[in-house]
């Protein structure tokens, strides 16, 4: 199939699932052509049959803000004439599932289009008063329309008031390329052999939360020697950046930025945390446990799906600091504990292998090409 994909390319959970799962699709001959005001961040490596196009956006004294929404639009029309496309799949629902309807109507309906949810285009931005209407609009205008979590299925109904028929398909891991070896310590000078490590990975975002994770730090660190490794970017780097000074942690606290490959962070890593307000899913958490990292995340969301509680990690109350921390010393103090959870969140990473949800996505694609 020739297929367009649209989503956002900077740093999360959306882009990540676009781009992995648009490699898994050219890797099984399908032809995948991203539209988008930039490359999706891991695909920074050449592929064969996986093709760009930029979205250029025009400047004009009139325009307070250039129209990216139209000229995506636009782009989407142009690709799928020129390149013959069999279906257009968005991630996140705004604005690309609007531009997916209008692009369809620009070329006379000749295309099919399939919205993937994937959270806070749902909790957040669809549910905002100024976006709720066009969003439900662009969900039942979709021909198809997936969710990454029963969670957000049942949470996409809620809200919107919607009978649209929802296919759960739940994110996924390449598990053969997520996985545990011994020799990654050896390159990161900043890791004392003797250190526990806790990592989080996220754009840092408020609903991330991740001004706990520096609270539970604090606390964990009184008794354990450690690093706590902060992967990524965001409107919320220089809160953190300036609470981590404030409890005098700059020594033990490391900002690494955007990393493109993090598997050999996992892979350093004893703990992975992911207190977050919401998640509809947790990409970054799989990924850890396909790595035999335990998650130390929260009952609220999607994540209730992926961790299971007690076994590959444990689920808390959002602002539970003090029961978060006692989990992390748990886990940190007892080899035996860390080697038993990570297997367990090996186990459970294979359930979400990229082997078995990708040929999920080909079905429905063919079911709604079909309908």
């Amino acid at each position: 199939m020739n297929i367009g994909m649209t989503c956002y390319p900077t740093y999360g959970g959306s882009g990540a699932v676009a781009a992995e799962l648009g490699i898994e699709l050219a890797k099984r001959g399908h032809n995948i052509h991203f539209i988008s005001y930039r490359l999706p961040f891991r695909l920074s490596r050449f592929y064969r049959n996986i093709f760009f196009h930029e979205v250029e956006t025009m400047e004009y004294s009139l325009f307070k803000y250039p129209p990216y929404s139209l000229s995506l639009s636009a782009k989407m029309a142009e690709i799928i004439e020129s390149e013959k496309l069999d279906l257009l799949h968005v991630h996140y629902a705004m604005p690309h599932a609007t531009s997916a309807y209008l692009a369809k109507k620009i070329i006379g309906d000749r295309i099919r289009f399939i919205t993937t949810l994937h959270g806070t285009d749902i909790t957040l931005v669809g549910n905002h008063q100024s976006f709720y209407r066009i969003t439900r609009f662009s969900i039942e205008q979709s021909d198809g329309v997936t969710c990454v979590s029963n969670y957000l299925k049942e949470t996409t109904q809620k809200i919107f008031k919607t009978n649209k028929e929802i296919e759960v398909i739940y994110n996924f891991v390449d598990t053969e390329k997520y996985k545990r070896t011994s020799k990654n310590r050896e390159n990161m000078e900043f890791v004392d052999s003797d250190d526990k490590v806790i990592i989080h990975i996220s754009n840092f975002r408020p609903v991330k939360k991740i001004e706990n994770i520096v609270k539970v730090f604090q606390k964990v660190s009184k008794e354990v020697k450690g690093k706590l490794l902060l992967v990524g970017d965001g409107p919320d780097i220089c809160k953190i950046r300036n609470l981590v000074s404030k409890f005098d942690l700059s020594s033990s606290v490391f900002f690494l930025g955007v990393q493109e490959n993090i598997i050999p962070l996992l892979n350093i890593s004893d703990v992975y945390m992911l207190p977050s307000k919401s998640e509809g899913f947790g990409l970054s958490a799989l990924e850890a446990l396909s790595c035999e990292v335990p998650v130390i995340g929260t009952n609220v969301g999607g994540l209730k799906e992926v961790i299971e509680n007690g076994k590959s990690g444990y689920l808390f109350d959002p602002g539970d600091i003090d029961s978060m921390s006692e989990a992390v010393v748990k886990i940190l103090k007892s080899k035996e504990i860390r080697s038993e959870m990570g297997l367990e969140a090996r186990e459970r990473a294979k359930f979400f292998d990229s082997k078995s949800i990708v040929p999920r996505y080909l079905e429905y694609y063919k079911k709604i090409l079909n309908n």
